[in-house]
């Protein structure tokens, strides 16, 4: 047990949800104490050096450290919340600037790019009429074709053909949805890597395989998840895009190409039920003392701060 008992909010919006429930189980296994807050029912009260949060009617107060577990469609508020407890000087394992440029795909796609990280050619367009030359870009048909505010494999089509292409991205455009344009990679066989993340390390991963004829191996989608050992340089290139995300806890997904590991997406609230089962590791736990580790971080620098302050 921690020497310290720690109040861990949980910010989701569902306490049944898989992920949710074993944070709650494995906050309370470490002898802490949980809370679970729905974010969207959070008041944030904005006054000058006292900031606060009410909940149900309360002012949200002790609390230790925050695990936000935000839907893509809550972005915007969800990452208010946690910019709030930001402000109250409590840690937090996801930073609200990590949290709204990992949902941006594009501004995600040009700082792994930066990061001189391996990727599918990918082409953002904004309605251009220049179908051909976008496909031409990305190495011809087959690709991929994914709406830019899609999540969990919904939105993504694979084109077989360049006249399946043009017709699949100038439908999207015509009705005002922006598409990212990208590579497919054919060696990876409709499978993905999923590398979770936490601090510097890396503590599992799983092989998603799409179903039959599928080429999406989102979980989601009825993919399975296998246990997969990763070698040195899928682990290495797995811990530059997060930290390059600047994300302390996350889901890296990756595909395995002949030109070696190439990142897809970092997923800032990666899902614990298909990790978990697929490695038989309690990752839960691992993220609570990932917690523990912040909350002493931030206490030593206070202590710090305190000394030098009286020097």
């Amino acid at each position: 047990m921690h020497p310290k008992i720690l109040k861990i909010a949980v910010l989701s919006r569902n306490k049944t949800l898989y992920s949710t429930k074993r944070l709650v189980e494995a906050i309370e296994k470490r002898g802490h104490q949980a809370v679970i807050l729905d974010h969207l029912k959070c008041d944030i009260v904005i006054e000058q050096d006292k900031p606060t949060i009410i909940y149900n009617g309360e002012i949200v107060n002790d609390i230790s450290a925050v695990i936000p577990r935000i839907g893509a469609s809550v972005t915007f508020y969800g990452a208010a919340v946690v910019r709030q407890f930001e402000m109250m000087n409590v840690p937090t394992t996801v930073e609200s600037q990590a949290l709204v440029r990992s949902r941006d795909k594009l501004r995600s796609l040009q700082i792994l790019a930066r990061s001189n990280i391996g990727m599918p050619k990918t082409v953002f367009t904004n309605y251009s009429k220049e179908v051909a030359k976008i496909i031409d870009s990305v190495g011809g048909a087959p690709l991929i074709v994914k709406l830019l505010e899609g999540t969990q494999g919904y939105g993504v089509v694979l084109a077989p053909t360049k006249k399946a292409a043009e017709s699949i991205i100038e439908a999207f455009h015509s009705m005002k949805a922006r598409v990212i344009v990208q590579e497919f990679i054919e060696e990876a066989k409709g499978a993905d890597i999923r590398a979770f993340v936490i601090g510097n390390k890396v503590v599992g991963a799983m092989k998603r395989q799409g179903k039959e004829g599928e080429f999406r191996s989102n979980l989601h989608q009825g993919g399975s998840g296998k246990l997969i050992k990763l070698n040195k340089r899928e682990r290495e290139v797995a811990l530059t895009a997060a930290k390059s995300m600047n994300l302390s806890i996350a889901g890296v997904d990756m595909l395995q190409s002949d030109r070696g590991p190439l990142i897809l997406e970092v997923n800032s609230s990666p899902g614990l039920e298909g990790i978990e089962k697929a490695t038989g590791k309690d990752i839960a736990s691992e993220i609570v003392r990932y917690v523990e580790k912040i909350v002493e971080t931030q206490k030593s620098k206070k202590k710090r701060r305190k000394i030098r302050s009286n020097a």
